[in-house]
């Protein structure tokens, strides 16, 4: 569609392009081992996921736990997840294709991500290079989502506005970013969160496959792009 051809489509990374979820519970596991602490199982880890790996060392050390013990915690897992981020990752089925459909119909893509900017530039590197150009992670610059600032850095970037961006993304989180930029949102069911969850969380477009994101892009009306 001619109306496309100006559409920006910024992409949620973890439970949306990529499922890292069993790197993410190795080095949760890691780091609670070295500290003395219980690990926990891959569901478990995936409930926790979303708001950044600060977040996320917080949810799976015990309740009590001291504000150093986290932070140690923390280092250990960023110090392993840095060595060992692309062990078991990999896009999920079918969304390498879909992403080179919308390169094809030149349409504009970009990553924002609460994981760390090394690892999400690695990821990047690593999986899309041929098709995704812009890719935002976490700094000490720029607040993590659900803060609005990642979409509205990587949208002047662009050079892209409201009217013609879309946020894709697989959480409660995704949607209330996109809620605070502004943006129109499509939730994927795919990744850490179900549909159920999705829709008790706000969602209104939700794609269950890539093929069907595909389908919902090529289905929006003129006035969203």
């Amino acid at each position: 569609m001619t109306h496309q051809q100006h559409l920006n489509i910024i992409f949620d990374l973890d439970g949306t392009l990529l499922n890292t979820l069993d790197d993410l519970t190795a080095s949760t596991n890691h780091a609670l081992q070295v500290c003395g602490y219980p690990p926990h199982t891959t569901q478990e880890v995936r409930l926790m996921v979303g708001n950044g790996i600060a977040k996320l060392i917080e949810r799976a050390v015990p309740q009590g736990t001291s504000e150093a013990s986290i932070l140690h915690c923390l280092d250990i897992f960023r110090q392993h997840y840095t060595e060992h981020c692309l062990d078991r990752t990999l896009p999920y089925p079918g969304v390498t294709e879909m992403l080179s459909e919308f390169k094809r119909r030149h349409l504009g893509l970009a990553i924002v991500s609460n994981k760390l900017q090394p690892a999400v530039s690695e990821l990047r590197e690593r999986f899309f290079a041929d098709c995704i150009n812009i890719a935002v992670g976490e700094t000490e610059q720029v607040r993590r989502k659900p803060a609005p600032d990642m979409l509205l850095l990587v949208m002047r970037l662009m050079g892209a506005s409201e009217a013609d961006t879309i946020y894709v993304g697989d959480s409660d989180v995704d949607i209330l970013t996109a809620h605070n930029a502004s943006l129109s949102c499509v939730s994927v069911a795919w990744g850490f969160r179900d549909k159920d969850f999705l829709i008790r969380h706000g969602a209104t477009t939700i794609a269950e496959s890539p093929a069907q994101l595909l389908e919902i892009i090529e289905n929006l009306p003129p006035t969203l792009t």
